[in-house]
């Protein structure tokens, strides 16, 4: 599998990262870094714990490496999320966090099958 393959198969913007980054050996090395990122399981621990300034650093932070990386549905997902807990916990979080969850587990999966190979 190719990068490209890779994020088609997460719905990204591979051209859109590869024109901000202008090399794929770049592009690559942080789409790797990526599944090591301890963001999501800071927005898991936040959501359980109903820890709005956790959660929202959380979800904020998935937001950024997201668009960062060209990861268009969970830039979308993480950038609801953020936007919904900006000012106060909020009782759609929980729902709003599980869009993240699901985006985030398929942006990994694609990742995992790019690095198997």
């Amino acid at each position: 599998m190719t990068l490209r393959q890779c994020y088609a198969l997460l719905d990204g913007d591979y051209e859109g990262v590869l024109g901000r980054m202008r090399n794929e050996s770049l592009v690559e090395k942080f789409v790797l870094k990526f599944l090591n990122d301890p963001s999501m399981d800071a927005l898991r621990q936040g959501i359980a714990a109903k820890d709005r300034e956790t959660a929202f650093r959380a979800a904020h932070t998935i937001k950024g490496v997201a668009q960062n990386l060209g990861f268009t549905e969970l830039y979308g997902a993480g950038s609801r999320l953020a936007d919904e807990l900006r000012e106060s916990w909020s009782e759609e979080a929980p729902a709003l966090a599980w869009q993240v969850e699901a985006a985030y587990q398929k942006t990994a999966a694609a990742i995992l099958e790019y690095q198997e190979g």
